[in-house]
């Protein structure tokens, strides 16, 4: 038997159990008002974009193909004080591309593009294949090459408008003046010194650009840009030569490490000439060594030697202990303080005050420190700016080292007064001569021109005792003292030595330091000339024998070129026929 089923009822979509649980009314009207006000915020923000506020929008449509477009600035000139160029911009072009679109380039493009930018292919390749959108593939390229890649009509490759900076006067100029880098900001020497008032700033102008980075069309508005400042140095170029070129022979001559030079006008504090030897070419700078770079005249530091006696001398006058003729017993040459012999070269026996400098006597000078307060020297040292940066504005400048007097025991102060355990700079020893120079005020030094003469400087010592110590100064190079070398024909000019061991890892080594610092004319004062040897070679090392003849040199043609009066007469010689001669 079949046993058939009942079927059973269907139920329709729309009569299902499930669709019957309906909402409770408010849930659904919620949803329905959070509907609404979502949409109300979408109108208002969409209103407030686009009609009160769209700088936004703007922007960001802008952007597609707008571009803003850097006007290089010019960097300022650095003249000599008669306006000769010493640093000045020339115009460059930057080659740039875009890699994405300069990587369509076929073989024989790449390769004519590479030559002309001095890369070699390879480094091409890759500059190219980076993701960047902007790569510079060369900087500062002359104008003729950037004409014959722009006539190349690369795809993806652009120029744009630089500088580069150019030193007329080269090596001879180099510590001085200094360089900058490749993005035109200063590096070294008076170029950064004086970024600030050197640099430019640079304007802009707006232009339409296709997805190619090809210019279409300018709008809006250019911001012209604005150079730099000039700047005058002090320096004179013809001065700055003579003291170059005599530096150099002098230290090829004695086979010495290096040297430095310094010449200061003493009526204004201006720097006429620095000049440090080795140096470099600031316009070729791919080999360069820290001893070509460095400003010994402004950044190394020394034990000046003798050349430091001359203010022990002047503070025993100016403290009324002393006169110029008072006679100091320097016996066999030799003095013992503590556990310490110092001695001089020759025994001298009984010397005046200003034989004690001409003849540079170690012993002679102790005993007048001996018999000074240690804080007086300290004062005194202190205020010719010893132990203090001399404010130059310069990098890298040298303060020097002077110990508190506090901790001075007999041997120091005697030692320091003749100029060893202490260090200064060539330019602070140089600054310091001024007082003598100056009748016994101190003056701050310049690397600008001063349009006047300083006529009040820092009080140092009495008039008096400056006009004695130049005629102490003027025995040193006359027949007797210890640098007749240094004499000038004509001018009458005075001077001291100094000749002093070096100091490595603490201890003195077997090496010297020959220097000399003087003054000309002695009856008016102009220049102060200081020249520093490092480390001569051979068997002459004194300061008077090394450095003395380059001071004569440099303060003769200087005095020369500034139209200095001659001071002295003229000394008629006698030849072997008995005809004179000047």
């Amino acid at each position: 038997m079949v046993v058939r089923r009942r079927p059973q009822r269907g139920h329709r979509y729309t009569e299902s159990p499930l669709l019957q649980l309906a909402l409770q009314g408010w849930r659904s009207r919620m949803v329905g008002l959070l509907l609404m006000v979502a949409f109300l915020l979408l109108l208002l923000r969409a209103f407030y974009l686009q009609v009160i506020n769209n700088d936004f929008l703007q922007e960001k449509g802008d952007s597609r193909y707008l571009r803003d477009i850097e006007i290089s600035a010019s960097r300022g000139k650095v003249t000599d004080r008669h306006g000769d160029m010493l640093a000045v911009s020339t115009p460059m072009r930057s080659i740039w591309a875009i890699p994405a679109d300069a990587r369509s380039m076929n073989a024989e493009q790449k390769r004519q593009l590479a030559a002309l930018v001095e890369l070699k292919p390879r480094e091409l390749d890759a500059r190219l294949a980076s993701e960047k959108t902007f790569v510079f593939l060369q900087r500062q390229v002359p104008p003729q090459v950037a004409e014959q890649v722009r006539a190349l009509k690369l795809p993806g490759v652009h120029q744009e408008k630089e500088y580069r900076r150019y030193y007329p006067s080269g090596e001879m100029t180099a510590h001085l003046v200094g360089f900058t880098g490749v993005d035109d900001k200063g590096l070294e020497g008076v170029e950064l010194a004086f970024q600030q008032s050197l640099r430019g700033h640079p304007g802009a102008r707006t232009v339409i650009r296709d997805r190619r980075g090809n210019i279409i069309e300018d709008v809006g508005a250019t911001r012209p840009p604005r150079d730099g400042s000039d700047i005058a140095l002090a320096i004179d170029a013809k001065i700055q030569y003579l003291a170059y070129s005599h530096l150099k022979a002098t230290v090829a001559e004695h086979e010495a490490k290096g040297g430095g030079i310094i010449v200061l006008d003493t009526r204004t504090g201006e720097v006429l000439a620095l000049a440090n030897w080795p140096t470099y070419n600031p316009n070729n700078r791919a080999k360069l060594s820290g001893e070509q770079l460095r400003n010994r005249a402004v950044t190394d530091t020394f034990e000046p030697g003798s050349t430091l006696k001359p203010f022990t001398v002047a503070l025993g006058l100016e403290q009324g202990k002393y006169r110029y003729d008072s006679l100091i017993d320097c016996g066999s040459g030799r003095i013992t303080v503590g556990r310490s012999v110092i001695s001089d070269t020759h025994a001298n026996g009984e010397l005046t005050v200003a034989q004690v400098i001409q003849k540079s006597s170690n012993v002679g000078t102790t005993k007048i420190a001996l018999s000074l307060p240690r804080e007086s020297m300290w004062e005194m040292f202190d205020s010719l700016g010893l132990g203090r940066q001399p404010a130059l504005g310069f990098p890298g400048e040298a303060a020097g080292r002077v110990r508190p007097w506090k901790n001075w025991r007999p041997i120091e102060q005697a030692t320091m007064s003749y100029g060893h355990g202490i260090s200064l700079s060539l330019i602070q020893l140089a600054r310091a001569y001024s007082v003598f120079a100056r009748d016994g005020d101190l003056v701050p030094v310049s690397l600008l021109r001063v349009d006047a003469p300083v006529v009040r400087g820092t009080p140092v010592f009495s008039a008096q005792t400056a006009r004695e110590m130049r005629a102490m100064l003027e025995l040193v190079v006359q027949p007797g003292g210890t640098a007749p070398k240094a004499a000038v024909p004509g001018y009458r000019v005075g001077g001291k030595t100094g000749t002093a061991h070096k100091l490595e890892g603490g201890v003195y080594a077997n090496k010297y330091i020959a220097s000399f610092v003087g003054i000309g004319p002695i009856s008016d004062p102009r220049l102060i000339v200081a020249v520093m040897i490092d480390e001569p070679s051979g068997k002459q090392y004194y300061g008077g024998q090394i450095a003395g003849p380059a001071f004569a040199q440099v303060m003769a043609g200087a005095l020369r070129t500034l139209g200095v009066p001659p001071d002295a007469p003229l000394q008629v010689a006698t030849t072997n026929d008995g005809k004179g001669r000047l």
